[in-house]
C-alpha cells in the first residue's frame, strides 16, 4: 500500500476530511497526502480566553478528570495514530508508538498532579501574621510543535496545561498537520465524556508562519510554548516579551558524549547507535559530537563504523528498518552542504531523501561542527585530557542535552556537578536522546531555557501570587517601619 493510500485508510478511521489550502507531503516516497484548511488565528484566541474564563474556575482534580479520559481516549488510537506519524514524519514505527505512549504517559502524570498543585507557608515577621504563596491559572497557552515530534511535545504541554486551569491553542508543524486533526478528534470524545467542557478549550490551528506569527502577537495568549530552531526563538521570544507575554522555549541542540579510556565500549557503541541514528538524526537531542579518550577513539570509531554499516534504512513502515527519511529536499541540501561528496543518498523509495548515518572524525571543534545541522551527522574529537573533554562539551552556543560514558565514579560526579556539563540534562552511561516525562526537560544557552514535562514544570503555566493575612486588630508594618497619624 502506498503512503498516500494508507492515509487516506487512516483518516477515515479517524473521521477527518481531506480537503483545504494546506498541502501535506510523506517523506516516505514526496507524495502529497491530503490538505488541511488554514484556521483563523484571530478567532481561536478568543474562544480560547472565553474558554479559559470558566475553565479557571473548575476545581484542579475535576480539570485531571478531563485529562484522564483525553489519555484513554489515546490507549486504543495508539497503533493507528502511530502509523499516521510514521506516514507524515517518516519515524520508524517503533518510534512513533513511543511518541504515542509519552502523551498516555504524560496524561497519567498530570492526572496525579491535578491533586498536587501547592503553594508555601511561609514565616512572617509580623506577629499574628500569616504569609503564604498560591498557583492561580495563567491564561490560554499556545503550543507550536515541530515535525520530529509532532504530537508527544504537544501534550507535554497540553495536558500539564489543562490542569492547571488554562485552555490550549495547538498551532502544529505544516508537515504533520493530520496527527494533529487525529489527536484532536481524540480530545474531542475524551470532551464528550466529560460533560462540561468549555467550547474552545482546545484547539487546532493549521497554518504556516503567517498564522503562527498571528497567535504569538495576540495579547490574548498568556503563554506561548515554541518548539524548533535556534533562529525561530531569535523571533518568537521577542514578541511575546515585547508585549509582556510569557515564552517557554525549547530550541537548537548540539549534543556531545564524552567517552572514556574506563567506558564499556560495546554499552558506549549501542547507546551512540540510537542516539545519533534514532529519527534519521532529526531529534533535538540527537548525539552530534563524540568526544572520545585517544587511547580508546581508533577501537570505538571501527565499532561504530561497522555498527552503523549493518543498519537497515529504508521505508519506516518496515519492522526491520531502524533510520527511516529525511523529511523533505531541505533537510536533505543541509546535509548535503555540510558532508558534500561524503553524503550517500540511498535509494531506498523514489521520492524520499534516505541517507545512512556520516560519520566524520575532525581535528578540531570548528564552525562547522559548532553548528547544528539537523541530520544523522556524527562528528569525532579527540582529547588527552578529562578538562579537555569537558571544555568541548561546553564549548558551543547551544546547551540542551549531554553524555558521558565512564565507570570512574570521579568523571562522573565531576560531570554532572556546577563545573561540569553545562547543559539542562546531562547523563551517566546512556546517550543524550531519549528523555522520561518524569523529568523536566529542556536546556539552557541557545536552547531557550525552557522546561516541559515532568518535576515542578507545571510552574510554567500557572501564575504565582503572595498573600499575607493579619488575623489581629494591630497592624504592625513591615521592617519596624513607623507610619502613624499624631493625635
Amino acid at each position: 500500500m502506498t503512503p498516500a493510500e494508507e492515509t487516506a485508510e487512516l483518516l477515515r478511521q479517524f473521521g477527518i476530511q481531506s480537503s483545504g489550502e494546506l498541502a501535506c507531503h510523506s517523506p516516505i516516497d514526496g507524495s502529497e497526502l491530503g490538505r488541511v484548511q488554514i484556521g483563523n488565528a484571530g478567532n481561536a484566541a478568543a474562544q480560547a480566553q472565553e474558554a479559559f474564563l470558566r475553565w479557571r474556575t473548575v476545581p484542579a482534580p475535576r480539570r485531571g478528570e478531563l485529562v484522564r479520559l483525553i489519555g484513554e481516549e489515546l490507549r486504543p488510537a495508539k497503533e493507528p495514530l502511530a502509523r499516521l506519524i510514521t506516514l507524515e514524519a517518516g519515524k520508524i514505527l517503533q518510534e512513533s508508538l513511543g511518541e504515542v505512549q509519552e502523551m498516555i504517559d504524560i496524561c497519567d502524570f498530570a492526572v496525579g498532579l491535578s491533586r498536587q498543585l501547592h503553594g508555601l507557608t511561609i514565616a512572617s515577621e509580623r506577629p499574628n501574621h500569616r504569609m503564604m504563596e498560591q498557583w492561580h491559572p495563567l491564561g490560554p497557552v499556545l503550543v507550536i510543535s515541530a515535525f520530529n515530534f509532532p504530537v508527544a511535545v504537544w501534550a507535554w504541554n497540553a495536558a500539564l496545561a489543562l490542569v492547571c486551569g488554562d485552555s490550549v491553542v495547538w498551532k502544529p508543524s505544516e508537515k504533520t498537520p493530520f496527527c494533529a486533526e487525529a489527536v484532536a478528534r481524540a480530545v474531542r470524545r475524551a470532551a464528550e465524556r466529560f460533560g462540561d467542557a468549555p467550547e474552545g478549550l482546545v484547539q487546532v490551528v493549521q497554518g504556516g508562519r503567517e498564522t503562527g506569527e498571528a497567535l504569538v502577537d495576540d495579547s490574548r495568549i498568556a503563554l506561548v510554548s515554541a518548539t524548533g530552531s535556534t533562529e525561530m526563538g531569535r523571533v518568537v521570544g521577542p514578541r511575546v516579551t515585547q508585549r509582556f507575554g510569557r515564552v517557554l522555549l525549547e530550541l537548537g541542540g548540539n549534543n556531545a558524549a564524552i567517552v572514556a579510556p574506563s567506558a564499556d565500549l560495546e554499552l558506549a557503541s549501542r547507546a551512540i547507535l540510537f542516539s545519533a541514528a534514532g529519527t534519521a538524526g532529526q531529534r533535538c537531542t540527537t548525539l552530534r559530537r563524540l568526544i572520545v579518550h585517544e587511547s580508546i577513539a581508533e577501537d570505538l570509531v571501527g565499532r561504530l563504523r561497522a555498527i552503523f554499516a549493518r543498519v537497515k534504512i529504508g521505508d519506516p513502515r518496515e519492522p526491520e528498518t531502524l533510520i527511516g527519511p529525511l523529511i523533505d529536499r531541505a533537510a536533505f541540501e543541509a546535509m548535503e552542504s555540510v558532508v558534500g561528496d561524503q553524503i550517500q543518498r540511498v535509494d531506498a523509495i523514489p521520492g524520499g531523501y534516505y541517507v545512512p548515518p556520516a560519520i566524520i572524525e575532525v581535528g578540531e571543534q570548528n564552525a562547522t561542527v559548532m553548528r547544528e545541522t539537523f541530520a544523522p551527522i556524527l562528528y569525532v574529537l579527540r582529547y588527552r585530557a578529562f578538562e579537555e573533554a569537558i571544555a568541548l562539551n561546553n564549548a558551543v552556543a547551544q546547551g540542551l542535552s549531554s553524555s558521558i560514558f565512564t565507570n570512574e565514579l570521579k568523571e562522573a560526579e565531576f560531570f554532572i556537578s556546577s563545573v561540569g556539563s553545562d547543559c539542562g540534562i546531562a547523563n551517566v552511561n546512556i546517550g543524550p536522546s531519549g528523555a522520561e516525562i518524569g523529568g523536566a526537560f529542556g536546556g539552557e544557552k541557545e536552547t531557550g531555557g525552557g522546561r516541559e514535562s515532568g518535576s515542578d514544570s507545571w510552574r510554567a503555566y500557572m501564575r504565582r501570587q503572595t498573600n499575607t493575612i493579619n488575623y489581629s486588630s494591630d497592624l504592625p508594618l513591615a521592617q519596624g517601619i513607623r507610619f502613624d497619624v499624631a493625635p
